[in-house]
């Protein structure tokens, strides 16, 4: 998780999190956390369209992992931390589960799959694309050309003839 994010569950201002961070430095590890790279920090940048120049983070954010993010709860020390801390903890044990659910039943079907014919490859192949995440389908808005270059216009109603 990135520092901003914990800031806020933890209802710190990042900067304090950061100076928190820096003065128990001993506590984390390269494995407890890390500072993204300029070019990291330029896409994320790209991605929430953070302001470079007024606004906005001037320095890449450091991210924790679940073991950071323990050693956070401990470095500020408080109650709310505490709070934070355990439903953080519980998430991470969600997700392993869950993780480790999908490991087996990909294992599983690819046990099935070896043992029955080729004609059972669609349905194998139908199993796995619906354990995929979905991915979020946008609808497309603005103007589109079409291969003879006229202009098509998306997402708008159809004009009416008015007679003046």
């Amino acid at each position: 998780m990135l520092d901003a994010d914990l800031a806020a569950l933890y209802e710190v201002e990042t900067g304090a999190l950061v100076r928190a961070v820096k003065r128990n430095a001993y506590r984390f590890p390269e494995d407890f956390m890390f500072q993204l790279t300029p070019p990291e920090f330029d896409n994320l940048r790209c991605q929430f369209g953070i302001s470079s120049s007024w606004g906005g983070r001037r320095h890449p954010p450091y991210a924790f992992t679940e073991q950071g993010v323990a050693m956070l709860s401990s470095v500020l020390r408080s109650k709310r931390a505490a709070q934070v801390n355990v439903e953080i903890m519980r998430t991470c044990v969600r997700l392993r589960r869950i993780l480790a659910e999908n490991a087996g039943l990909a294992q599983r079907l690819d046990e099935l799959e070896k043992k029955y014919d080729v004609q059972f490859k669609v349905v194998f192949d139908a199993i796995r694309q619906l354990m995929q995440p979905p991915s979020p389908q946008r609808r497309k808005i603005g103007f589109a050309t079409d291969p003879d270059d006229n202009v098509i216009a998306h997402d708008r109603p159809a004009r009416r003839n008015r007679k003046p």
